[in-house]
């Protein structure tokens, strides 16, 4: 394996792995295990876990609908209040069924402002940047997390033609953003890849946005995008009056941003999913911005007196949960939970002694239902098929310039379950994913059990070094 990497990589420092035997025989196996190297979206792993185990698997995250004023035949007479709980999948659906109850109250108008608080997370510090090479900083992946997170931050984007020519639309349909459709429709015809779409938005001083597309697209035909366009307070508050207004009640106020009285009355509430189910959709689909709410969540629930920001708080936590389970956190760098960083940093030994205590936790089903399938679902859906692995492992990946990495559970063709942490970080690092595809593949079709590969000090076991 060392030797396939190195040939693979041109440089014997790009790979650093471990894997280790959980239930059955085999030799503990290392490459560069003690270098500090960049995760990317493994990270969400040490995150979810030690949200499974501090916040516990049962948490959930409210969502208060509060008013100051009085019910008035068809009139709420007063402010509404959303006072966000730090909810990571706080979705248009659950939006919808919970302010349609207004109207079953009878409520058609709302003669107040449109109040949001956002008062759960303490952010003093914000957020480190990211520099994505990508230029496009609407991009999904990038939405930043924020109390006032609501759908994701998304807007879905949809053009299709038919015999009328093109229609564009958005989900959600929000007054503050325009289409300028500009698509072509043509003959019928192969449908043609996202890549030949150009969406472009436009900012304006009022603070919304046109977004201009261009194109061309057969008859039968559809093309989608989803970008993420205006700042979070904007957005749910456009999003929910959209919401109301979609289940005939109106607010007359306009928007605005602070904390609820304390004498303000419940009116309706929404409860998210547990945390399994959130933990699941972080790492099946790797989503960022959620694993960034988590680590927030973490902190906000944890935070000392002294303490103003939750990021920070969320990373003291889990420093000092990784230290109560004996693991050596020296160089570890969390960063923001979710990988998505140029600074994160871990070694994989560090991640496989995670993962042997994640194999022992009383939570391990959980986290380990979360991770893709390999061959089968999520990030792994398209990797390592037709090598008769299908199934046969359950590995969250990562992604970054030039970075690649995989961490999680995969069984041998003897069912022995091995605990394992591969991370390339090369310049360039594509063919990265290849190499740790073999290490799977070595895994479970030659498992190591006889020789321990090591280049690098090893915990007391039972292996091998060789040089």
């Amino acid at each position: 394996m060392r030797d396939y990497a190195e040939q693979a990589l041109h440089n014997e420092q790009a790979l650093s792995m471990a894997a280790i035997p959980l239930n059955g025989p085999g030799i503990e196996q290392f490459i560069n295990a003690d270098q500090l190297m960049s995760p990317g979206s493994i990270m969400k792993l040490v995150t979810t876990y030690a949200a499974l185990e501090i916040l516990g698997p049962t948490h959930r995250w409210d969502t208060d609908f509060l008013t100051d004023g009085d019910m008035v035949g068809d009139t709420l007479k007063g402010n509404l209040y959303v006072r966000f709980g730090g909810d990571p999948k706080l979705t248009i659906e659950r939006l919808w069924s919970t302010l349609r109850e207004l109207r079953g109250m009878g409520i058609t108008s709302i003669d107040g402002e449109l109040v949001l608080d956002g008062s759960y997370f303490r952010a003093d510090e914000g957020f480190p940047s990211f520099e994505d090479n990508g230029d496009d900083p609407h991009r999904p992946f990038l939405v930043e997390p924020s109390a006032y997170l609501t759908n994701l931050n998304l807007l879905h984007f949809q053009v299709r033609a038919d015999e009328r020519g093109t229609q564009a639309w958005t989900t959600p349909n929000l007054p503050d953003v325009v289409i300028d459709n500009r698509v072509t429709a043509t003959a019928e015809g192969p449908c043609p890849s996202r890549r030949r779409f150009e969406w472009d938005p436009i900012f304006h001083d009022d603070h919304r946005v046109t977004v201009r597309v261009t194109g061309e697209l057969p008859k039968g035909c559809r093309t989608t995008r989803y970008m993420s366009l205006l700042p979070h307070e904007q957005y749910s508050a456009s999003l929910i009056r959209s919401v109301l207004a979609e289940t005939g009640v109106t607010v007359s106020g306009g928007n605005a941003t602070g904390a609820t009285p304390e004498d303000a009355r419940l009116v309706l509430k929404t409860t998210s999913p547990d945390l399994v189910t959130m933990v699941r959709d972080i790492n099946k689909w790797s989503s960022n911005v959620m694993a960034r709410q988590m680590l927030l969540t973490i902190g906000a629930e944890n935070r000392k007196d002294d303490e103003n920001d939750d990021r920070v708080a969320g990373i003291r936590v889990i420093y000092d949960w990784l230290e109560d389970k004996g693991i050596n956190t020296a160089g570890m760098v969390i960063d923001n939970g979710a990988g998505l960083s140029r600074h994160g940093r871990f070694t994989a030994r560090q991640g496989a002694e995670l993962l042997q205590h994640a194999w022992n936790s009383p939570f391990a089903a959980d986290l380990m239902a979360s991770m893709p399938i390999i061959a089968m679902d999520g990030t792994m859906a398209r990797r390592l098929r037709n090598t008769g692995m299908d199934g046969s492992g359950r590995i969250k990946t990562g992604y970054l310039e030039n970075v690649r990495s995989i961490a999680g559970f995969t069984r041998d063709e003897h069912n022995t379950t091995w605990a394992v942490v591969g991370m390339v970080n090369n310049d360039p690092a594509w063919n990265g994913q290849a190499v740790l595809d073999r290490v799977l593949y070595s895994l479970h079709f030659k498992p190591p059990t006889g020789t321990a590969i090591s280049r690098a000090p090893s915990s007391p076991s039972k292996t091998t070094s060789i040089q």
